[in-house]
């Protein structure tokens, strides 16, 4: 892939950034339990943290992306994704993000897996460590999930 391709990737991820802090902070105003709602609080933060690091690859910052052009991750395949509702059922919602959540993970993974760069491997391998944070906890609301009262 060349460096362009990596970039529109990046571009697409960061995209996708915001749509899980939009979703995620409009849960937490839509849910009616409060510990839910914190959660998806910090999910949304996280997002947009995420976003912002993202970000720093395209300011002038001196980060420059520093890839094994050679590599073909095939990221393309996980970049078109279903758009977000606030009006799906509960227990499909805490799936699609989990799932979200999920291929983050797995495509900053790759990243750092073809990172020429120390740093840039330590931060896209950061960013995988904090979405696998958000698929667990993700996770243990799917598993709660059949109480829909509590949204």
């Amino acid at each position: 892939m060349t460096l362009e391709e990596y970039k529109k990737i990046i571009s697409d991820a960061i995209k996708n950034e915001e749509e899980a802090y939009s979703f995620y902070r409009d849960v937490a105003k839509k849910t009616k339990d409060k510990n839910i709602s914190e959660i998806f609080e910090n999910l949304a933060k996280d997002e947009l943290s995420h976003k912002v690091i993202l970000q720093d690859y395209f300011k002038d910052t001196g980060k420059k992306l520093e890839f094994d052009s050679t590599a073909d991750y095939k990221v393309a395949e996980s970049v078109d994704k279903p758009k977000l509702s606030i009006d799906m059922k509960p227990a499909d919602a805490i799936a699609l993000a989990m799932k979200r959540e999920e291929e983050a993970m797995d495509m900053y993974k790759g990243f750092a897996a073809i990172s020429t760069d120390k740093e840039q491997k330590e931060t896209f391998l950061g960013l995988a460590a904090m979405e696998q944070g958000h698929k667990t906890k993700l996770e243990d609301l799917y598993v709660g999930a059949a109480f829909p009262e509590v949204w």
